[in-house]
């Protein structure tokens, strides 16, 4: 995939959390009655697989991920770890299986730049695998 570099990227970042925020709920309408784990199943796909790590009245943390094996802890990814702003409707990539936490990679906040292009990377991503994750109509079950 070429590399997508916008040229007021602050301001793309927030339209892409806010995409992933509303293509997030289309994927899981029930998201947040969801309590613990959720799977979701569509034909011919491999399963979905949904944790809920933290919930707050205002946030919700998941992490969603495909699982390649018959044993669900096996082989999971992109094991994406999201915060989702649900007062905001933004929804922001904190990692993924082969990208940890910007707060660990970068330890001098000063590196605005390298942080931004980071977190941009992140959730473009997302934004593609959401799109490609709703064209198979996955079903949500907890």
């Amino acid at each position: 995939m070429s590399f997508l570099n916008p040229i007021n990227k602050s301001l793309c970042l927030e339209q892409v959390c806010a995409s992933n925020y509303e293509k997030i709920f289309r994927l899981i309408p029930e998201l947040c009655t969801v309590k613990g784990n959720a799977v979701g199943l569509a034909a011919n796909n491999t399963t979905l697989h949904l944790q809920i790590i933290e919930q707050t009245a205002y946030t919700l943390t998941i992490e969603l991920s495909h699982c390649f094996s018959n044993k669900p802890d096996e082989l999971l990814e992109p094991a994406v770890r999201i915060r989702i702003y649900l007062d905001a409707q933004l929804a922001e990539v904190l990692s993924d299986h082969a990208r940890p936490n910007v707060t660990h990679v970068f330890k001098d906040f000063g590196l605005c730049r390298e942080i931004m292009n980071y977190k941009w990377r992140l959730n473009f991503f997302l934004q593609k695998w959401l799109d490609h994750c709703l064209t198979k109509d996955y079903q949500f079950t907890t």
